[in-house]
């Protein structure tokens, strides 16, 4: 292993503690909540970092109300795959990648003590996100200095850092290290944002003009999102690394429906190709 290496578990423990960093309260559901749900059923420690407290994240409400809402949406989502779920008190929509903010970040992460952390790219639409992934990277080397933020304990290893998978090609496209079927954890993933339900049934469809599209009742609603879900999302990724999963999972690799991906951040530790294959074992 090289001396960025995860060293200190020896290389992927048996029992990991995974921390998803978003920007907003449901961005980690969206982008990595098949994963973490399998990592889940594994037995692995999954938890939901929210980098803003989402409270600019609708069209009708606003301040503590919203606030404690999506705090709540995002509780019962986690729950679903026995996640925890953190949020930090930043400004929705008003992100910047201060030192003040980094240090926020650092404590937190420090905190939960990750083996594995999942993120966005620098490279996004929304300023939040740019702002968060930024922040992640920022604090990458900090986590184990401890002379900065010294109230809370440094790392005594660096984390794996991993990109959740995003469209935009410039100024690089993203590039997989990893491409897993979530299929059979889908509906898991589905429950989860159903729970967001200012977001999925309120904000989103207001936001990008789809308001009339959905249902009153809730169990129509929760068939809806999975329609509008299999439309929008699950195509994209299938289709786009259909040749990734046939050299996973082989013959088998045609039939995937909803898959995920990831890049490998060069910061944080750098696990050998056999580490990574047991991170995404899957099979038992």
């Amino acid at each position: 292993m090289t001396a960025n290496s995860h060293t200190a578990h020896s290389g992927v423990r048996n029992r990991l503690r995974i921390l998803g960093i978003g920007a907003h309260p449901d961005d980690c559901e969206l982008s990595c909540g098949g994963t973490a749900a399998l990592w889940s059923r594994q037995g692995h420690e999954v938890t939901f970092l929210s980098v803003t407290n989402g409270q600019s994240g609708h069209h009708g409400a606003s301040g503590a109300q919203l606030i404690a809402r999506r705090a709540e949406e995002a509780r019962r989502a986690a729950s679903v795959i026995g996640a925890e779920s953190q949020i930090l008190p930043l400004a929705d929509g008003y992100l910047v990648p201060s030192i003040e903010n980094r240090l926020m970040l650092i404590r937190a992460i420090r905190v939960v003590a990750p083996d594995v952390i999942v993120t966005n790219r620098l490279h996004d639409y929304h300023p939040d996100h740019r702002h968060a992934a930024q922040l992640v990277l920022d604090a990458a080397y900090s986590l184990m200095v401890p002379n900065i933020a010294p109230d809370v304990p440094a790392l005594s290893f660096n984390p794996i850092i991993l990109h959740w998978w995003d469209p935009f090609k410039l100024p690089v496209p993203f590039d997989p290290v990893t491409v897993v079927s979530v299929d059979q954890v889908f509906e898991e993933k589905l429950e989860m944002l159903h729970q967001h339900e200012s977001q999925m049934y309120e904000w989103l469809p207001w936001i990008e003009g789809y308001a009339g599209e959905v249902p009153a009742a809730s169990d129509e609603r929760r068939d809806w999102l999975r329609g509008r879900y299999k439309l929008r999302v699950s195509p994209t990724l299938a289709e786009r690394y259909r040749e990734q999963l046939r050299a996973r999972y082989g013959s088998k690799g045609d039939a995937v429906m909803e898959a995920e991906a990831v890049e490998l951040c060069e910061y944080g530790a750098q696990p050998s190709p056999e580490e990574l294959a047991r991170l995404f074992d899957f099979s038992a």
